[in-house]
């Protein structure tokens, strides 16, 4: 049985602290969502942190094992996707 409970077993989420192989593959998961979605590394952090309340440090840990993985496809991506400049309500 968990005993950290939070927001996360509200939810049905695994808990990093008792299912830590689980929960960092759900963040995996939601990070290629991301990416299929062309955002890039920060708004992917900011997205999981305020969606799904994935800490920044475990989305960021994550992020930088799969470039690890995929160095190649990260170089690729980075210049595929760049950051969105904000648009001025003029």
């Amino acid at each position: 049985m968990c005993t950290h409970h939070d927001d996360q077993s509200q939810q049905n989420l695994p808990c990093l602290h008792c299912q830590p192989h689980t929960y960092i593959r759900m963040v995996q998961h939601m990070i290629e969502r991301c990416i299929i979605l062309r955002m890039t590394r920060d708004e992917c952090v900011k997205a999981l942190d305020h969606h799904a309340s994935i800490l920044p440090l475990v989305t960021l840990t994550v992020w930088r094992g799969l470039q690890r993985e995929n160095k190649d496809f990260f170089e690729t991506y980075g210049h595929f996707v760049s950051p969105r400049p904000f648009l001025s309500k003029n």
